[in-house]
């Protein structure tokens, strides 16, 4: 099996992942009222709240400059390789999957800017868990040597 992955697909990921991280307190701001809600939280549970949302922006922020900067050694088929596509793929099948499973169980606003927002972030959450899947199929096929 001869799989080739182009590396401006996995720039242009690395590009979407950064604009993820950069929008992503817009997103919580203005379309889910996130700091009203947290607000509601003990203090301990405002500033773990908080620091999951940072944590989520800067590996998203990381994830992206990991892609647009070694975009060579994603690829080369070794065992770091493997385990950084696995943990990245991981990452985001895990983000498409909770989107699917949780979140139409909520409402977003229906202005038309957020839905198309809605559907243009979902698109990009697909695009990067479908990037670092095949990515780390590529590493394992190379790896262990599979035809």
């Amino acid at each position: 099996m001869k799989l080739y992955i182009p590396n401006w697909i996995i720039i242009i990921g690395g590009i979407g992942q950064i604009f993820t991280a950069l929008i992503y307190p817009y997103i919580r701001h203005k379309v889910f009222d996130w700091y009203n809600d947290v607000k509601q939280l003990k203090p301990l549970n405002q500033e773990i709240a908080k620091t999951y949302g940072r944590y989520i922006q800067g590996l998203n922020f990381s994830f992206g400059l990991i892609a647009i900067l070694i975009t060579d050694q994603l690829k080369e088929q070794s065992e770091l390789a493997i385990a950084l596509t696995g943990l990245i793929a991981a990452y985001w099948v895990g983000k498409v999957l909770t989107q699917i499973a949780y979140y139409p169980m909520y409402e977003i606003p229906q202005k038309p800017i957020f839905k198309i927002g809605s559907y243009f972030m979902n698109c990009l959450f697909v695009l990067f868990a479908i990037v670092y899947s095949l990515l780390c199929i590529y590493n394992c096929i190379g790896f262990f040597g599979i035809n």
